[in-house]
């Protein structure tokens, strides 16, 4: 792979050893997948966060690149960063029950992250806090949903990134130029067409089915309705999850579907049609507990929006609730809740605004909890197997149930 003199002089070690591992990383990567060259990138959003998943090992990783004596501890990272979700609210851990030798670690996560100049804004939504590329930018993303919405909603361009690989890019400005940022590799291959119109969870389960039968490939959906970004948020997560999708493309709403080969799709026949039948089937489907109430309705996955948390302050107002409830987001958007007034409503409610982590990449086994209510179809599919427990998928409308 072509270097050039500034990159050789930062793979040589000249500006010390992070930036060099950094960079042994990222040319080990295109070498891997055949990449003529390094791209500059604007953000990065980086995995590998919660202590659930990369342990004393990923700690000890962490503090080590962050150890370097050259390395400027506010500016190490060369592009605007922010991080996955943590394993625990990182402020309020004790009041919400998280285990504290847990807790302690998390934070010392993050700490080494923000000591590598990492926001240490902890969320798969970036695109909701100011990590906003714009269309065609060249991006190094991690986190699967975020992935796909970067790549498909907004038109920016990145692989799926492992965590190790995005942290390197952000700390080079830099990301190998292979795959999704390359023109042609952005054309569908299967056209997916819909019978009827859909709405709400209709869309993870759409996503789920769909990446089950396209795998890594990339879907081109015509639905028979508009879309909100929150319903596009859903679809994306559903189908990063159950496949391994990361770019897809709905026709007359995201921005490259007219690029995206459709013509191509139909002369070859690649072509499925999905029935209102098959998404209540996969509704039913995602639910594997015998149980009518969940003990835990775990809502934001991906972390809500200020409007996905203002329609549950709706469903909760002047009410209490039997179940747990957390409403998992970034700490940027609780304080928007909070000022609108929305976090009261819910706390008052008996529910919490739980802020960095989510119910896959927290140690919700640890905690009491048997059964878990979402309504992501990404959530339905990865709490059973990441945490050992059973899940009901629904309406938020439905899982939360209400005192007497």
């Amino acid at each position: 792979m072509y270097l050039n003199k500034e990159e050789e002089r930062m793979y040589n070690g000249f500006y010390g050893d992070t930036v060099r591992k950094s960079m042994e990383i990222l040319v080990a990567l295109g070498d891997i997948y055949s990449a003529e060259k390094l791209v500059n990138i604007t953000s990065a959003q980086i995995s590998g966060v919660s202590y659930k998943t990369i342990g004393d090992a990923g700690l000890e990783y962490l503090e080590d690149l962050a150890s370097d004596k050259n390395l400027n501890r506010n500016s190490a990272a060369k592009v605007p960063s922010t991080l996955n979700p943590a394993g625990t609210d990182l402020d309020n851990w004790k009041s919400l029950g998280f285990p504290p030798k847990f807790s302690k670690k998390q934070n010392e996560i993050v700490d080494a992250y923000g000591m590598l100049g990492i926001s240490k804004t902890c969320t798969c939504t970036p695109y909701l806090v100011g990590n906003v590329p714009k269309f065609r930018d060249h991006v190094a993303w991690s986190e699967s949903s975020a992935v796909a919405y970067v790549n498909s909603v907004i038109g920016a361009r990145t692989n799926r990134e492992g965590g190790p690989g995005a942290l390197a890019a952000a700390i080079c400005g830099k990301t190998p130029m292979y795959g999704y940022h390359l023109e042609e590799n952005r054309k569908a291959n299967l056209l997916i067409e819909l019978e009827t119109p859909i709405s709400g969870i209709d869309y993870g389960a759409l996503g789920y089915m769909v990446g089950k039968e396209v795998g890594n490939g990339v879907p081109y959906f015509v639905l028979k309705n508009d879309s909100t970004n929150t319903e596009l948020k859903a679809l994306g997560a559903a189908l990063a999850s159950s496949g391994a999708v990361a770019l897809y493309h709905v026709e007359n709403e995201t921005p490259e579907y007219d690029s995206a080969g459709k013509t191509e799709l139909l002369k070859n026949s690649n072509k499925i049609l999905i029935t209102d039948s098959d998404i209540k089937n996969t509704c039913e489907n995602l639910t594997n507990s015998s149980k009518d109430e969940a003990d835990l309705v775990c809502l934001g996955c991906p972390h809500a929006s200020l409007e996905e948390i203002k329609n549950i302050a709706n469903i909760v107002k002047n009410k209490k609730i039997k179940n747990d409830l957390w409403v998992c987001t970034s700490i940027n958007v609780k304080a928007a809740s909070d000022r609108m007034g929305y976090t009261k409503i819910i706390e008052s409610a008996g529910g919490h605004i739980v802020c960095d982590t989510c119910m896959v990449v927290a140690p919700i086994e640890d905690m009491g909890y048997e059964t878990i209510g979402v309504n992501s179809a990404k959530a339905a599919n990865y709490v059973p197997s990441m945490c050992g427990l059973d899940v009901i998928f629904d309406e938020a409308k439905n899982l939360i149930k209400f005192k007497s």
